[in-house]
């Protein structure tokens, strides 16, 4: 259990690891290129190391150093392994794995931890079976664990049933290129977490393949090819620096992120014009992102269906602040490592917040409607290492919020427990 000690005052300037969303997408970019990638900057987490395991069991050997990675590609080409790839709770790398699994030839298994067997793939399934691919819910649950009958992607039109998890769409874009026929994607309903999808996009364009979408991001064209090998630099993470520029917002004090690029491909970059919006001051230069706190945070209404990520971090800062917040478009959050927007209200509630929460919104009462301070309490992460991460920001400001399975931070972000020292 990890205690954390308030501040009065912060001014800091310091760097987050490697973009975990762009590390997972340029591995598999990577992996499917014909010829020796360099990762410069990469996360190395619990996440982007299933991934990387998983990759090396397909045949495609991943040598990691400390400032870089090399991947050696084999042009699309994936072996099948030994046994069952398992990729604990990591989301992103189930959905995107599935998909590249069935570029190869021979059984595949996908499986997961018991939260990651909870957590929907059927419509990325349904997708895969409109370009000819043979797979199945071993349970029937529309869940992992999945097994395919792997014999390669036909390519043609397929439909993407819904968009809720944009990982979904993303898994299929990153392997439409080695279809056997160019590949086109419908996706039935609004795609959430655009951002991410944008995301793909660009590291899809920045290994040469450039692909036709409509505005809407719900319909598109990609050309067949190949990935080419590079020299690939990741942005240090968005979302992790949220973490860093909420705990300037709550005390008032001054946060650099100093490699976090202004523009940057993250869209949970967002969160410094929602802390603006909320009264704080927000610079950006060649030295990185800044956000300055103020005395007074002010209660917003927002839309978070396209950054989700980030929603535990604004609810925190929205506890701190006058008047109400109110977080909308965030039905997502139920199917992420745990039902975050659930246990948001819960452990919120347990500091004393008023907190209300609807199917798809979160409401959070400002201090002015609570007869006192927020008080301390021993936060549940739910081997959530968002939740970890968010709660040690209001334990900047409330004494005695204490921490419990704080080492679920490997997920994403291994030394965020020293990095967050470096606010003291």
């Amino acid at each position: 259990m990890k205690e954390i000690t308030p501040l009065a005052k912060i001014d800091t300037t310091l760097t987050v690891p490697g973009s975990k969303s762009l590390t997972q997408r340029a591995l598999i970019a990577a992996a499917l290129a014909d010829g020796e990638t360099t990762l410069k900057w990469p996360l190395t987490s619990e996440d982007t190391e299933y991934t990387s395991q998983a990759l090396a069991a397909m045949g495609i050997k991943v040598r990691q150093g400390k400032e870089e990675w090399k991947v050696a590609g084999k042009g699309g080409r994936i072996a099948a392994p030994a046994q069952e790839i398992f990729l604990g709770n990591n989301g992103t790398a189930t959905r995107f794995l599935t998909s590249v699994a069935a570029l190869g030839h021979g059984n595949f298994t996908i499986n997961g931890d018991k939260r990651m067997t909870e957590r929907p793939i059927k419509p990325l399934m349904e997708a895969l079976a409109g370009w000819g691919v043979d797979i199945r819910s071993i349970h029937n649950t529309g869940c992992p664990p999945v097994a395919i009958k792997a014999s390669g992607i036909r390519g043609g039109k397929t439909l993407l049933p819904e968009g809720k998890s944009s990982q979904y769409l993303s898994s299929l874009l990153l392997v439409a290129p080695y279809a056997a026929q160019p590949a086109e994607l419908s996706v039935a309903g609004e795609v959430l977490s655009k951002p991410y999808v944008t995301m793909t996009l660009a590291v899809m364009k920045a290994f040469g393949i450039e692909v036709a979408a409509n505005e809407e991001l719900n319909r598109f064209r990609i050309p067949q090819g190949c990935y080419r090998a590079q020299e690939y630099l990741v942005e240090g993470d968005a979302s992790s620096a949220s973490y860093f520029w909420a705990a300037a917002a709550v005390t008032g004090g001054r946060v650099t992120v100093a490699n976090v690029p202004s523009p940057s491909l993250q869209g949970d970059a967002v969160l410094v014009e929602i802390l603006a919006q909320m009264g704080c001051r927000v610079e950006r230069s060649d030295k990185g992102i800044t956000v300055i706190g103020t005395k007074e945070l002010r209660g917003v209404e927002v839309d978070m269906g396209d950054c989700p990520d980030v929603v535990p971090t604004l609810a925190v800062v929205a506890s701190q602040a006058r008047g109400r917040t109110v977080i909308r478009n965030i039905a997502h959050l139920r199917i992420k490592e745990c039902d975050r927007l659930a246990v948001m209200v819960k452990e919120l509630s347990k500091l004393g917040a008023k907190m209300q929460e609807l199917p798809d919104a979160m409401i959070i009462e400002g201090i002015d409607a609570n007869p006192g301070p927020l008080r301390g309490a021993e936060i549940d992460t739910y081997n959530d290492h968002r939740i970890a991460m968010c709660f040690a920001v209001a334990g900047l400001k409330v004494p005695g919020v204490k921490v419990k399975g704080e080492e679920c931070v490997a997920k994403s972000f291994p030394d965020f427990w020293e990095r967050f020292q470096l606010l003291y």
